[in-house]
Order: structure tokens, then C-alpha cells, then sequence
């Protein structure tokens, strides 16, 4: 396929896929389930207010808001979902209640009886009570029971009351999480409305508005037909589109034999001071790599010792719902500036030009970004830790939200960071740019995916401090999947390609046309493949089919240049200067094994709707997490930082044998830690998940059991070999600057 057919192809496929993204995300916009102006008993008495409602949705922002369990499936794993676990505590009292008004106690009546009493629960709970000429949800009298003993179980459990000290501790949750009991009685109404949204069903249909998710057979909340069938579309669209790449790629397999450089063909690269300045980047990743680790190692330690590390009550300064915050935001961090710093280092090698003050403004970058990272970290531990008022927490500290979890103000200046960055970057491009050279497709790609990067964080501010939860998700997994997990993936496979080609393992042609090709293959699924993280979030099936059937599409398409980099590799080994670029090379190869496990495998086991409904939020989640945001972008982050460093410091060889210890150490412990734990944590909850209800594979009777116990500590020997290989890596980029690193000139 020519280049000039792939840029046809590439640009319709962003004009379609975008076109039906916002499309359909308007439906969403329009099918939003109501907040109303207010709730009230079938007596007409308030019980609480719309504003009440988005108020609490503050509160619970404030304090950590999806570190501390989640809300719809979305967020942590220590402590439950709040709308799965009030809804089933909601269904137990509602029949109490409703068998108790005929004169009966349920749990003495004989199973045929209770099953009537289950029926006339489902028509009472699942019943649309939303007035819409009077703007209120009406509680029936069973129900507005409910309301008041499970608003006051949840007091008692985020504020005081010792006899929740054991479920605190089990939940991660200290004591006087919440101080104030007006913000409680918010944070009250929240979880009632967002458990309302889970059992309602929409008008004229028997499916709720989170397509009968959470699975709940009390109350009726069982998978409908619509995700059986588009989760068997996904699959057999999968398989479909894996024939046809395997057909593509067997047909486009011939290429011209690459002749090798007799000599390494960066050795003697011009060095330029905005090139030489990006080195401190890469001491704040070493730095950052080791924090979040810590982080993430606390976290961990949380689900087995809810308020304390080994005795330390640490809980009481630093909790898990910041721990936790902290090692999610700083793992993006690092990755996105290895990341951005790479493309500060290529721009002006690709070019050979240097402009005026390039330095100066690679040096005011790096200003920026301590500034941004310091500032929202702080602002997300005082957040959390009350010290802010509602508002001022929303633009300063914790916005609740997982993955961008920093206040408005930092995402502002994050965004404007980026800009900063998207300015150096063009700058220093523009000769290349205007050169008509075969190199000119890859540029224009390059350049591409980084206004794409400056530009899609922006989707982060399109939600505002009150704005509807279904509303703020869908823009919310335009950052986390469009920004993070696709336009920078686009960024990466260009920088590798070029990468690759400089140093004489592709030709330019052939790089050109796979990395285009493949960008269509995954910006086809991507883009509308966002859907599949919100089947549950109060969307309608429309968004649900779309979802399951693009995002089936995303078979990574890193895979093809990392076989090219790998095949290449093969073929050169025997040449002696390859050897200087052994582990970053390795990187490309340790990130395709994980693309094709962590993002591939892992991923797609919990991508179809029916697949979801079941496991969405338990630790399958955090399988395909780890596997594809550390061993994916994590360790092409350190590979690219390698090839850097490389250039950075190119007069001698490397100590390999640290480099390699590292290399081994954090692929293998990565490896033990999903494994051994992990994963079969995970399968456990899915288990029971489908057998007893999503509520109890979340709930502490069953995550504190002493089988998941025993698998949270076998999570301990993956982690010291993960940690180890960090710290490692850490000690091989030191040692470049003192010299321990370094071994004889090349």
C-alpha cells in the first residue's frame, strides 16, 4: 500500500472515528439519568436535595473519591464499591421492611415465600420514580427506611463510631475521614442517588441505567441480552481482525535487505546544549520511579494492615487514598516526561538545528514540571486530609477522579507545560519539516501525535466541580485512554521508528509505511474503543455495543515494530558497536511481551460486556493495569530514556552488568508480583462475583478471608525483585554522572 493511500486512510479513519465519539457522546449528554431538585417520602418530606447530591459528590471527591473504593466500578480495590455494597445492604433492609408491613420477619419466612417478597422488592426498587413535572425522586416507605439506617451506618463508618474500627481497618479508611457530619449527610446523599442510578430502570425499558450493572440477582440485576450479543461480536470482530493483519503483514513482508553501518552511526552526533540540558529530565524520572515505587509498596501493604506499615499507624499521616494517588500520578508522570524529554533530545537530532534560546526554554520546562509535580502532590494530601474547603479542594487539592487526581489549577498548568513543550518541539523541527526527503511522512506523523498530546490533555477541563458523574467520566477516559493510552502510544512508535532507522535497523520506507499502518490499526478501535471503559457509567446501550465492538479492534500495534526492531537486532548481533545499544534495545523487545500479554491479553479478558459486568474494579483490573501501564509505556519510558543517555554519554561503554540485573529484575518481578498474587486474587473475585453478587467479591467478609490474605503476601517476593531492578536502574543513571557505570572508551 503506498504512503499517499495510508495518509488517506489515517485521516478518514480520525474524521469518522471522531465524528461517532462525539456523536454518541451527545447521547449521552441527553440520556443522562436526572438529578433531581429533590428527593422525598411518599409523605412529600425532603430527605435531601440536588444540591445535596452534587455537594456530596465533593465530599466524596475530597477525600479521595476513586482511591477510596470506587463509584460505578470505577476506582480502588481495598475498600468496596459504594454503590454495589449500599445497594445490596439497601435490598436486605427493603425486604426486612416490606415483610415486616405484613405483619412477618423475612429471614424466618420458608424459601417459596421469600422469593414473593424478592418480587415484590424488584418492582419496588427497579420502579422509575422520577417526577419530571415536580422535578423529585419519590422513596417508597421501605426505602426512605433504607435511607435512614444506611446513612447512618456510613456516618459511623467514615467518621468515628468505634465499633467500625475493624471494617475501617479492613477498608483502609481512618478514622475521622470525614469531620464534619454536615459534609457526611452530603456525602449520604451521593451514595443514595448514585445507587438510585444503579437500579432504576431507564423510561421504557426494563434495563437501569447502568445496563443492570452492579450484578445483583436480589434485586434484579442480571446481564441483559445486549451484552451477550456484543460481546460475541467483539470476539468474532477480534478474530476477524487479526486474520487480516497476519494477511497484511504476510503480503508486505518482502523488504529490502538493510545495509548495516560499519560503524555505530550516533557515535559521532552533534550534541547540542537544549539536547544536553534534557539530562536533568531524566534525573527527576530516577527520582520520581523510586517515590512512586514507595508508594506503591505502602498501598499494597494496606490491603493486608488497614491503618498502619508494619506497626506504623501511618494512616494518620499519610492515608491510603493518598498512597495511592500518589503512585498512580507519579507512574504517569515519570512515563510522560522519559517520554517528552525523548522528544526534546530527537527534535533537534532529527533536524540538525538548534534555536535560538532552545536551552533557555528546555530549562524552563523542566521548572514547570517540578513545580507541577511537587504542587499537586502536596495539594492531594491536603485534600484529603480536610484542610481544604469543597471548592478549593477542587481547583488546589484531590479532584477524585482516578488517573488525573490533581487539582484544576495543576491540570491547568500541566496543560500549559505541554504547550511549552508542543512550542520546542515544533521549532526545532522546522527545517526538517521543510526538507522533501523520505523522512517527511514519519515528521508529519511525529508532529501530529505531539499537537495531539498538547491538545487531548485539554479534554480534562471539560467537566467542571459539579458536573454530572456520567458526564465527567466520559470526558475523563478521553485523557486516560485518548492521551495516555493512544496518542501516545502513536508518539512512541514514531520515536522508536526513528530511532530504529538512525541507527541503521529500518529503512526509512519501511518505517514510514508500518508505523502508518499501524496507527490506522489502532486509532480504528482506539478512538471509539474509548466506550468500553463506561459501559456502566450510566450510559446508554448504544455507547455499550460501540464500545465492545471497536475496542476489539485494539491489537496494539507496537507488536509490528517491535518485531521489525527485534528482527533487526537478530541480524546484527554479530556486529560489535550493537552491543552499546543491547538493553534499550531490549526495552523495545521486554515492551512488546507485555503489549502482547499485559495490553493484549490481559486486556482483552476484561474488555467485552459480559466479561466487565462481572469483573470490572476487582484485581483483574489491576492485572491488566500493571501489566500494561508499567510493562508497556513503564519500560518503553526506560528504554527510550536508555537510548538517550546513550547518546548523552557516548565516548564509553557501558557496565552492563548492573544495566542487565536491573533489566531482569523489574520484567521478572513484574512478572512473580501479577502472577502470584495478583492474578489469582483476581479470578477468586470473579468467582465470586458470579456467584454471589459483584457486592460480596468486594466486600471485606471476602477480600479478608484467610486464602486472599495469604495471596496479598505473596505478592512480598515479586515486589523486592521489582524494587530491586528500580533501584538498580536508578543506581546505573547515578552512576553515569560519578562513573561506576562506565567501563572502558568505545
Amino acid at each position: 500500500m503506498t504512503v499517499r493511500k495510508l495518509w488517506i486512510g489515517l485521516a478518514m479513519t480520525l474524521i469518522c472515528s471522531f465524528a461517532v465519539l462525539i456523536f454518541f457522546g451527545t447521547d449521552i449528554y441527553r440520556k443522562l439519568p436526572p438529578i433531581p431538585g429533590k428527593v422525598v417520602d411518599e409523605a412529600g418530606n425532603t430527605l435531601f436535595t440536588g444540591q445535596d447530591i452534587k455537594d456530596g459528590q465533593n465530599v466524596w471527591q475530597s477525600i479521595g473519591g476513586q482511591t477510596v473504593g470506587s463509584i460505578w466500578g470505577h476506582g480502588s480495590y481495598i475498600a468496596p464499591d459504594w454503590t454495589a455494597d449500599y445497594l445490596h445492604r439497601e435490598a436486605e433492609i427493603m425486604l426486612k421492611e416490606i415483610a415486616a408491613a405484613d405483619g412477618k420477619v423475612y429471614v424466618q419466612l420458608p424459601a417459596d415465600e421469600q422469593a414473593l417478597y424478592k418480587e415484590r422488592l424488584k418492582e419496588n426498587i427497579r420502579r422509575n420514580t422520577f417526577n419530571e413535572p415536580q422535578n423529585s425522586i419519590v422513596f417508597s416507605a421501605a426505602r426512605t427506611k433504607a435511607f435512614q439506617q444506611l446513612s447512618a451506618y456510613y456516618t459511623g463508618l467514615f467518621m468515628t463510631d468505634p465499633q467500625f474500627n475493624t471494617l475501617r481497618e479492613q477498608y483502609a479508611i481512618p478514622a475521622a475521614t470525614i469531620k464534619d457530619p454536615e459534609r457526611m449527610r452530603k456525602m449520604n446523599a451521593f451514595f443514595a442517588w448514585t445507587t438510585w442510578v444503579c437500579i432504576t430502570e431507564r423510561p421504557g425499558s426494563n434495563i437501569t441505567y447502568t445496563n443492570n450493572w452492579p450484578g445483583d440477582e436480589t434485586v434484579g440485576n442480571t446481564p441483559g441480552a445486549a451484552l451477550h450479543l456484543w460481546s460475541g461480536f467483539s470476539i468474532l470482530l477480534l478474530l476477524s481482525g487479526v486474520a487480516l493483519l497476519i494477511l497484511y503483514h504476510a503480503k508486505n513482508k518482502d523488504e529490502e535487505a538493510v545495509v548495516l553501518p560499519a560503524t555505530d552511526p550516533l557515535r559521532d552526533s552533534l550534541v547540542t546544549p537544549s539536547m544536553k540540558a534534557t539530562l536533568k529530565y531524566f534525573w527527576i524520572v530516577s527520582i520520581l520511579i523510586l517515590v512512586q515505587m514507595a508508594a506503591g509498596v505502602i498501598t499494597a501493604h494496606y490491603g493486608v494492615e488497614g491503618s498502619a506499615f508494619y506497626g506504623l499507624p501511618l494512616d494518620k499521616f499519610l492515608p491510603a487514598s493518598v498512597s495511592r494517588s500518589w503512585h498512580v500520578q507519579l507512574a504517569i508522570f515519570w512515563i510522560a516526561t522519559s517520554w517528552l524529554a525523548t522528544g526534546l533530545y530527537i527534535a533537534p537530532a532529527v533536524s540538525g538545528y538548534e534555536p535560538p534560546l532552545q536551552r533557555l526554554g528546555v530549562n524552563v520546562l523542566f521548572g514547570a514540571l517540578v513545580v507541577v509535580v511537587g504542587g499537586s502532590l502536596v495539594g492531594q494530601w491536603l485534600g484529603v486530609m480536610q484542610k481544604l474547603g469543597l471548592v478549593e479542594n477542587f481547583y488546589w487539592g484531590h479532584q477524585g477522579y482516578e488517573y488525573i487526581e490533581l487539582g484544576r489549577i495543576w491540570q491547568i498548568l500541566l496543560l500549559a507545560g505541554l504547550v511549552i513543550w508542543l512550542v520546542l518541539m515544533l521549532r526545532a523541527l522546522l527545517p526538517a519539516l521543510r526538507r522533501r526527503d523520505e523522512s517527511r511522512h514519519l515528521l508529519t506523523l511525529f508532529v501530529i501525535a505531539s499537537i495531539a498530546i498538547a491538545v487531548f490533555y485539554a479534554a480534562g477541563l471539560m467537566y467542571g466541580r459539579q458536573t454530572h458523574m456520567a458526564i465527567a467520566e466520559y470526558w475523563r477516559w478521553w485523557v486516560v485512554h485518548l492521551w495516555v493510552e493512544g496518542f501516545f502510544e502513536v508518539f512512541a512508535t514514531v520515536v522508536a521508528a526513528f530511532l530504529f532507522c538512525r541507527l541503521g535497523l529500518l529503512h526509512i520506507k519501511y518505517a514510514t509505511t508500518g508505523v502508518l499502518f499501524s496507527t490506522i490499526v489502532f486509532l480504528a478501535g482506539g478512538i471509539i474503543g474509548t466506550f468500553h471503559h463506561i459501559y456502566f457509567s450510566a450510559t446508554p446501550t448504544a455507547v455499550l455495543a460501540l464500545g465492545a465492538t471497536f475496542s476489539a479492534l485494539e491489537i496494539v500495534p507496537l507488536v509490528l515494530i517491535g518485531f521489525e526492531a527485534y528482527h533487526n537486532y537478530t541480524l546484527s548481533r554479530s556486529t560489535n558497536w550493537i552491543k552499546a545499544y543491547k538493553w534499550p534495545i531490549y526495552c523495545f523487545i521486554a515492551m512488546c511481551f507485555w503489549n502482547f500479554l499485559g495490553a493484549g491479553i490481559f486486556g482483552f479478558a476484561i474488555n467485552p460486556p459480559i466479561a466487565l459486568y462481572y469483573i470490572q474494579g476487582l484485581n483483574t483490573t489491576a492485572v491488566h493495569g500493571h501489566t500494561a501501564l508499567f510493562g508497556v509505556y513503564g519500560i518503553l519510558g526506560i528504554g527510550l530514556m536508555l537510548f538517550v543517555l546513550r547518546g548523552l554519554y557516548p565516548d564509553k561503554h557501558w557496565n552492563d552488568k548492573l544495566l542487565g540485573w536491573s533489566f531482569w529484575s523489574i520484567n521478572i518481578g513484574l512478572l512473580v508480583m501479577v502472577t502470584i498474587s495478583i492474578l489469582p486474587m483476581g479470578i477468586l473475585q470473579v468467582i465470586a462475583s458470579i456467584q454471589h453478587g459483584y457486592w460480596y467479591a468486594r466486600s471485606a467478609a471476602f477480600m479478608h478471608t484467610d486464602t486472599m490474605q495469604l495471596l496479598r503476601w505473596l505478592r512480598v517476593p515479586g515486589d523486592i525483585i521489582l524494587a530491586l531492578g528500580e533501584v538498580l536502574l536508578v543506581l546505573f543513571v547515578i552512576g553515569l554522572k560519578t562513573g561506576w557505570s562506565l567501563k572502558e572508551e568505545r
